[in-house]
This record gives C-alpha cells, sequence and structure tokens, in this order.
C-alpha cells in the first residue's frame, strides 16, 4: 500500500482537485445560463383569438406570490416539487382543462352527425391535444393566444379554484379537508383568480411544445394521456445510459477495492505505531469549547420538536383537519407543520455540524483567539433569534396577518420554497451568522497550519468551511417575481450542494484531521482518502444538482448531464462496506476505543443508510424514465428520510458525540440509552421506509405510470383504503424511532451535570 498512496501524490490529487471544481462549477453556471435562457416565458397577457384577455402579466405573478405566502410547496406542489398531500397544481389544472374541454366538443360534436361516438371520441382526443401543444406565444407581443372554447374551459377551473380557495360549496369544503387546508383560512375571489392565473400558466408551460421542438417546457412532465404528455426518446435514451454507467461504475470501483483492499490493512497505521492514551483525557478545554455544549441540548430539543411534527404532518393525511379529533389545523395547519419539520431537519443537523466545528478548530490548532467565545455566543444567540423569528413570520404568512404586501411577506413572513421557506430578512440574517461562523473556525485553525505534515487536510477543511458560508448565499440570488424555473436552479445549489455537498465533505475531513491528532490514522492516509472523496464527489455531486431540474423548464442538455452524473453519484456508495471495515479496524487497534463506540456506530450507520437510502433509494428515482413518473410521490419522500436523517442526521448526531465526549465525563455516559437510542433509530428508519413509505411510493407509481400523474396525486386516490393502510403502517416505525430520539435527547441532558 505504500507504493499505492505514492502513486497518487497530494501534488497530484490537487491538480484534480481544482481540475474538477473549475470543470465541474463552470460546467453548472454555463447551463445556469441557459436555464435563464429557456425557462418558459410570463406573458404580458393571455388573450383569446377575439382579442379578451383571460389573464395578464400581473395576475401570474400576484398568484405567485400568493402561492407562496399561503404555504407554497408545503401545499401541494407545481412541477411535482412540494409536498405529497394536496395535489400537484399543474398536473390538476392540466388534467381538469383537458376534462372540460372533452366535454365541451363532446356536446357540440365534431367531425359531422355521420361519424359515431367511438369515431367523435377519437376526434376529439386529438383536436384537445393539437390545441393544448400548439405553442401560440409571440415573443414580439408577448402575449399567448387562445381559442374561445379553451377560454371557456379555462373560465370553468378558475371556477373551481375560485370555490376551492374561498372554501365555497360542500365539494369544495370536502376537498379543503382532504388536502389538509386550515378551515379558517381562505382567499379572496380577486387572490383565488390571481393563484389560478399561475397555475394555468404553469399547466400551459408543462403541455406547451418548446418553439421548433417536440417536447413541452417542462420535457412533457408531468404524465397525462389526455394532452399527449408521455415520455420522450431522450427521457428513455439517457435513462439507460445512466444504467449502464452505473453498472460499469460499480464494476470499475469494486475491482479497484478488492485490488487494494489486503494492502491497505498494512499502511493505516501511523508511524509511531497507534497512539497509547485518549487525546481527550488530557486536552485542555477552551471557553470557547466549553460554550459549544448548549449548541448540543438545543440540537437534542430540537430534534424532539421535529419529530412531534412528523407525526403531526404524517397523520394529516388520515385527518387533513386535526389530530384524533383535536382541531389541531385551527393553530397549525399542514403546510406550517410540513414546512417547520423540514426546515428543522435542515436547522438541527446543521447546527451539530457548526458547533462540531466550532469546537474542533481549538483542539486542532491549541490555540484560543481573542473573544472567541463572544463569538460562539453571539451566534448561538443569533441562531435562536432566527428559528424564533423565522417561524412566527411564517406563521403570520400562513395566517394572512401581514396583509397584501407581497414584499413584506417574503421578507418577514415565507418564500414558500420547500428547505429554504423562511423569510428573506431571516435568510440574510442566517447567511451573515454562517459568514461569523467561518470567520471564527478559521481564526481558531490558523494556528494549525504551522504543522506542515497535515497542511492538507487542513486546507481542505479550511477551503470547505469557506463553501459552507458562501454556497448558502446561492439561496439569494432570486426574488418574490423570480421565474419558478430560475427559483428552482438556485434553490437546489444550497439544498444539494450546501446541504448534501459541502457539508459532508466538511465532515469527512475534520473527523480524519482528529483521527490524526488522535493517533489512529496515518496522515498520508487520511490525506489521500479525504482528497479522493472530494474528487468522486465533485465528479458526480456538482452536476448531478441537474437530476432535481429535469421538469423545471430547463434543457434536455440539462436532463442528459443529470442523468449521467446522479448515476456517477451512486456509484461510490456501493463500497460503504470498505470504509466500515476501517472504522471497525481503526477501533479494534487501540485500548481506549470503547470511549469513542458510540460516535464510531452512527458513523457507521452513516455508511449503511448512504448506501441505502442515498445510494438504492436515490438510484429508484434518479433516472429520467422513473423520476417521469415519480416526481412527488412518497419514493421521494422515502428517499428524502433515509438520505436526510440516515446519512446527514447520523452523521450530525456522530460528530455531536465525539464532541460531548471531550466536554462531558465520558465515565457517566448512560450505555442503556445511547444503545437503546442508536437501535431504535435504525429500526424504526427501516420499518419507516420498508412497510410504509415505500410501499405507498410503488403503488402510486404503478397509478401514475397506468393512469395519469394526475390520478397518482388526486384526492381520490389518495384516500383510498390502501393508502390508508399504507399510511397507518407508518405508526410501529415511527413509535419505534420516536423513542429513539427521546432516548437520545434524555441522554444529552443528563450529561450538562457531568460537564467537564
Amino acid at each position: 500500500m505504500e507504493n499505492y498512496h505514492s502513486t497518487f501524490s497530494v501534488k497530484r490529487l490537487w491538480i484534480i482537485l481544482a481540475a474538477s471544481v473549475t470543470v465541474m462549477f463552470g460546467v453548472l453556471l454555463y447551463y445556469g445560463g441557459q436555464i435563464y435562457q429557456t425557462v418558459p416565458p410570463i406573458p404580458k397577457e393571455v388573450v383569446t383569438s377575439t382579442n379578451e384577455v383571460v389573464f395578464t402579466e400581473a395576475d401570474i405573478l400576484t398568484g405567485q406570490t400568493i402561492w407562496q405566502s399561503i404555504g407554497g410547496m408545503h401545499q401541494g406542489s407545481i412541477w411535482g416539487h412540494g409536498s405529497y398531500l394536496a395535489p400537484d397544481w399543474s398536473a390538476d389544472w392540466l388534467h381538469r382543462e383537458a376534462v372540460e374541454l372533452d366535454k365541451y366538443y363532446t356536446q357540440v360534436g365534431v367531425g359531422g352527425g355521420s361519424l359515431t361516438q367511438e369515431q367523435q371520441a377519437v376526434i376529439i382526443a386529438e383536436k384537445i391535444k393539437q390545441e393544448l401543444k400548439l405553442n401560440t406565444y409571440n415573443s414580439n407581443t408577448q402575449t399567448i393566444t387562445i381559442s374561445a372554447e379553451r377560454a371557456k374551459a379555462i373560465a370553468l377551473v378558475t371556477q373551481h379554484y375560485l370555490n376551492l380557495f374561498q372554501g365555497i360549496g360542500e365539494s369544495a369544503l370536502a376537498l379543503r379537508e382532504q388536502y389538509a387546508f386550515p378551515k379558517q383560512t381562505v382567499l379572496s375571489e380577486a387572490e383565488s383568480k390571481n393563484l389560478a392565473a399561475f397555475f394555468f400558466w404553469t399547466a400551459w408551460s408543462s403541455t406547451t411544445l418548446r418553439p421548433d421542438d417536440t417536447v413541452s417546457y417542462t420535457n412533457n412532465f408531468p404524465h397525462e394521456p389526455l394532452v399527449g404528455n408521455t415520455p420522450s426518446a431522450s427521457v428513455l435514451m439517457w435513462s439507460i445510459f445512466s444504467i449502464f454507467l452505473l453498472i460499469a461504475g460499480i464494476g470499475f470501483l469494486v475491482w479497484y477495492y478488492a485490488k487494494q483492499f489486503d494492502m491497505w490493512r498494512g499502511d493505516i497505521e501511523p508511524e509511531a505505531g497507534f497512539a497509547k492514551s485518549d487525546i481527550m483525557e488530557s486536552v485542555l478545554l477552551t471557553p470557547s469549547m466549553r460554550a459549544t455544549l448548549k449548541y448540543f441540548v438545543v440540537v437534542a430539543l430540537l430534534m424532539i420538536v421535529q419529530v412531534i411534527l412528523g407525526i403531526i404532518t404524517a397523520h394529516y393525511q388520515v385527518e387533513g383537519h386535526g389530530l384524533y379529533g383535536i382541531p389541531l389545523s385551527d393553530y397549525l395547519p399542514y403546510s406550517l407543520s410540513r414546512s417547520w419539520h423540514t426546515q428543522l431537519a435542515v436547522l438541527w443537523i446543521a447546527t451539530a455540524w457548526l458547533a462540531s466545528g466550532l469546537f474542533f478548530a481549538p483542539l486542532l490548532s491549541g490555540y484560543e483567539p481573542k473573544y472567541q467565545v463572544l463569538g460562539v455566543n453571539f451566534l448561538f444567540i443569533s441562531l435562536l433569534i432566527i428559528v424564533v423569528g423565522a417561524f412566527a413570520g411564517q406563521w403570520l404568512s400562513v395566517f394572512r396577518l401581514l396583509g397584501g404586501d407581497s414584499q413584506k411577506i417574503f421578507y418577514f413572513g415565507t418564500q414558500g420554497y420547500e428547505y429554504v421557506d423562511m423569510g428573506r430578512f431571516w435568510q440574510i440574517y442566517l447567511f451573515i451568522g454562517l459568514l461569523l461562523w467561518v470567520f471564527l473556525v478559521l481564526r481558531a485553525l490558523a494556528p494549525a497550519l504551522k504543522q506542515k505534515e497535515n497542511n492538507s487536510l487542513l486546507i481542505l477543511v479550511i477551503l470547505s468551511t469557506v463553501s459552507i458560508g458562501l454556497l448558502y448565499g446561492a439561496g439569494l440570488m432570486y426574488n418574490e417575481h423570480t421565474n419558478i424555473g430560475i427559483v428552482e436552479y438556485w434553490r437546489w445549489w444550497v439544498v444539494h450542494l450546501w446541504v448534501e455537498g459541502v457539508f459532508e465533505v466538511f465532515a469527512t475531513a475534520i473527523v480524519a484531521v482528529v483521527f490524526v491528532k488522535m493517533g489512529i490514522l496515518r496522515i498520508r492516509v487520511a490525506t489521500t482518502s479525504v482528497m479522493i472523496s472530494a474528487i468522486i464527489f465533485l465528479s458526480g455531486g456538482v452536476l448531478g444538482t441537474f437530476h432535481h431540474l429535469y421538469w423545471s423548464g430547463t434543457p434536455i442538455s440539462v436532463l442528459a448531464l443529470g442523468a449521467v452524473f446522479s448515476a456517477l453519484e451512486v456509484v461510490p456508495l456501493t463500497v460503504m462496506g470498505f470504509e466500515a471495515y476501517q472504522h471497525v479496524y481503526m477501533e479494534k487497534k487501540v485500548s481506549w476505543h470503547d470511549n469513542y463506540k458510540w460516535p464510531f456506530r452512527f458513523f457507521a450507520g452513516v455508511l449503511f443508510w448512504n448506501m441505502i437510502g442515498a445510494g438504492a433509494f436515490g438510484f429508484l428515482i434518479n433516472p429520467p424514465i422513473s423520476l417521469y413518473y415519480m416526481q412527488g410521490l412518497n419514493t421521494t419522500a422515502n428517499h428524502g428520510h433515509a438520505a436526510l436523517f440516515g446519512v446527514y442526521g447520523m452523521l450530525g448526531i456522530g460528530l455531536m458525540l465525539f464532541c460531548l465526549r471531550g466536554l462531558t465525563d465520558i465515565s457517566k455516559w448512560s450505555e442503556k440509552l445511547i444503545s437503546f437510542s442508536f437501535w431504535s433509530l435504525q429500526i424504526g428508519m427501516i420499518l419507516m421506509t420498508f412497510f410504509s413509505l415505500l410501499p405507498q411510493g410503488f403503488y402510486q407509481a404503478y397509478h401514475s405510470f397506468q393512469n395519469s400523474y394526475y390520478y397518482a396525486r388526486s384526492a381520490e386516490f389518495m384516500h383510498n383504503p390502501i393508502m390508508q393502510f399504507f399510511v397507518w403502517a407508518r405508526v410501529p416505525g415511527d413509535i419505534i424511532f420516536a423513542l429513539g430520539i427521546v432516548s437520545l435527547v434524555i441522554f444529552v441532558l443528563t450529561l450538562i451535570k457531568h460537564r467537564r
């Protein structure tokens, strides 16, 4: 293995890493520019052939801000992005408009009286497809022209939404309950009409052919046979190619690891041998390191609140207005409980990682900068203010208490976009807080760079630290009136590259540096492993972002890149057993390994769920042909839960336990509590995913393929007995998982009185 590491010189790895960063982000930005040019245009007016105005640009943009203000992606979805209970509004409008056109043409008759009903039905079906797919957008006048017949259908669909969002009529009230809309929160007639205009535009984008092309702006998504929306040849071909790449990549990686496996074991041991004692026994805790303990207490409390919100959110699928008879939606509607549930997941995970960075920086350098503890405490208070302020703003917005000022709602209420829901003011505040965190970590780490032997690892930590601060800023690249196709591009920079990307590189790098300092890993091995991991991530993960953008108004080239690179993302996850073996091997080589048994166990959990949640469940939905039928179904929720908590959540818990090892008396740790927590979380996740979310997703996917995407998301389907059975089947897993979280919270809280 000595020869192996010499072939991968650090200098060569840095060249490869720099080239990867330059090329991958260059391509990402280039195609971002293409997306700006190819997103569906928002017309100045939608007019009939007799020049009657149906909708205006102001109607559409106002409708978009109203949609954002009432919960946005947490009250149904647009182009498949959002929540799973209410409909996908693009698909819902598209289906209803086609049905109304069919009724009209059937009533008035087409093709003459000599035709049979079957012959007329064939002609009408083709006429509807041609009418809805024809692109009548005039780029000079910026108008969309529609037929008088289509205008009548649009008026009828608009009336449906006026009734629904104003709560008029028994059928509308029944749907509101099935969609888990809050009872008392209704829109005015003008607001409802504007909202309908926005839904019309998203549906128009979904079926209207691009200029000089054979696919719609959304690459024929969603699947709707009534309007001729079916997968294109490109969707099928790039799906086949992505599967080929996955198989080829797995074959190469398995061969590579098999070749290097035996040699690796002899090269992992540090030059001076494994450390005989635990470094944490003698480490001097600085004031700023001790100040991070409260971060972990808050992490534990946020976790338990998130779980409670998750239980409430799941229950709304069977009882849209309450929780076992309690009218909870009067105070905490589905759109809020789901929004807070998803945001808290990101917040507690990010807080655990940020606190770990603040703890490890002085530990690695042996240096406590002046006023460091003041900065750590100020950042902590700021995080609390952001959480409370952002959540209060969302509550006020959803209950229509911020008035009709769209800018006030956008800045202090909610943006309405999943994972970046908080108002822009709070988002800017958080961005500034992250920059402060970068400053605090870097100033504490700086003296460690004098230790020349592990500079490459430290530089990688520094680069990933800076990236964490800067990449969150991508969420500031749009405003309340930006075309949603462009919003989606920048939103996934935050979700995919920030949450799922550089945070993981940061965690991997800083843990490797700690292992080196602890004397359980050779510097050269740690450096090589971390840099290769970073290169592999950048080679697949950066452009893998595009698999979220297949149907968001992007060109076919984005679909092709997303298919290829999302397959490459999965390849390294198939050999996670090798890294699991590394952890076990290192543990057993030191006499004091029991001190770190539980951090290692959670890191092993990360490896398992990386392979299952991110790898298997991720690739299940990533190929374009899969996602065409599955986007926004429970297969997405299945992947989201298994990857977000299973990978990033358990990584955050592992880092937290690592820090708590230094902050608290290890002899006072409750083995029963932490053991119960670990196994309950694993078992709960397995039951939740394999026995509830995954079967729900497969059942929906079958009907999405067999009927239409609209049907798989409809209230009729979501509330049928089979779907309801699978929802209730989630209860055992949820209970076991919740007990694991409660046990972990109690474990953390009991350590407060056992501080070192």
